[in-house]
C-alpha cells in the first residue's frame, strides 16, 4: 500500500536538497575564486634595502620570537606568511582565530628554505593582543616550532598590512614569497591593501592555505555573502581612488 502524499514529500525533499546543493556550490565557487584573485606574478627579482641588525625590530609593538621565546634577528625568510587576527575577547582563541592559524600553518611550504609567520592583531576587544593569542595557539596546541613575529598594535585589516610591511622589508630576500592567511575573502581584501601600499611586495603574493573544498560548509555561505559585499565596496573605493589620481 502506498503512503498518501509520498510524492509531494519526495518533491519537497528534492527541492530542499537542491537548494542546499546550490548554496554549497555557490559558497565553494566564491571562496575558490577569491583565493585565486589579487595575487602576484612571483617576480622576486628585486631586493629590498637591508637595515642594520640593531634597528630591525625597533617598531613599537613588534617582537620576534623563536620557539623558546628568545629574540631572533639573524635568519632570513624565503617564505613569509601573514596571519590576520580577529576580535577576541578572552584569552582563548575564538573559532575564527583558530581557523586563521590553521590556514597559516598549512600555508607553510615544506620545501622552502625557511618560513616566517607574522601574527597580526592588537588588543581590540580584549586585554590580550590578538597576535599573542594566535601565537600561543600555534605553539601550544598545534605544535608550531618555527619563527614568528608578533605585530601587536593593529586594529584594522589596513593596519595589519601597514604594520607588517616593515617586518617584511627586514626579512626580504630575492626569493621571498608572501602569503596572507585568513578566510578567502578577507585574505583577498588584505592582498588588495598590499597592492595599494606596496605593489613591489604585492608582486610576490602567492596563494595561502585558506581554501579547502568542503571545509566549514555552514560558515562558508555566510562568509561568502559578507565577503563579496565587502569586496564590492572595496572595488568601488579603489575605482574612486584611481579616478581621483
Amino acid at each position: 500500500m502506498r503512503v498518501p502524499f509520498s510524492m509531494p514529500v519526495r518533491v519537497l525533499a528534492g527541492t530542499v536538497l537542491g537548494v542546499f546543493a546550490g548554496v554549497f556550490a555557490f559558497a565553494e565557487a566564491a571562496h575558490w575564486r577569491s583565493s585565486h584573485r589579487r595575487l602576484g606574478d612571483c617576480d622576486s627579482s628585486g631586493s629590498a634595502d637591508r637595515r642594520s641588525r640593531s634597528d630591525r625590530w625597533s617598531s613599537p609593538g613588534v617582537r620576534a620570537l623563536t620557539a623558546a621565546g628568545r629574540d631572533e634577528t639573524t635568519a632570513d625568510s624565503d617564505q613569509i606568511i601573514i596571519v590576520l587576527g580577529y576580535a577576541n575577547r578572552g584569552q582563548r582563541p575564538n573559532g575564527i582565530n583558530r581557523f586563521r592559524v590553521r590556514a597559516g600553518l598549512r600555508s607553510i611550504d615544506p620545501t622552502a628554505r625557511s618560513t616566517l609567520l607574522i601574527l597580526c592583531g592588537g588588543a581590540v576587544t580584549g586585554r590580550t593582543p590578538e597576535a599573542l593569542i594566535l601565537e600561543r595557539f600555534a605553539r601550544d596546541e598545534l605544535g608550531f616550532t618555527g619563527r614568528a613575529v608578533l605585530e601587536e598594535q593593529s586594529a584594522t585589516t589596513w593596519e595589519n598590512i601597514a604594520n607588517a610591511i616593515p617586518i617584511i622589508d627586514c626579512e626580504l630576500t630575492p626569493a621571498t614569497t608572501i602569503s596572507i592567511a585568513s578566510n578567502s575573502h578577507h585574505a583577498e581584501k588584505a592582498r588588495d591593501h598590499l597592492w595599494q601600499m606596496r605593489p613591489d611586495l604585492a608582486r610576490r603574493l602567492v596563494r595561502g592555505g585558506d581554501y579547502r573544498f568542503g571545509e566549514q560548509p555552514l560558515v562558508k555561505p555566510i562568509a561568502a555573502v559578507r565577503g563579496l559585499l565587502a569586496l564590492r565596496a572595496l572595488d568601488r573605493e579603489d575605482a574612486k581612488h584611481a579616478a581621483g589620481h
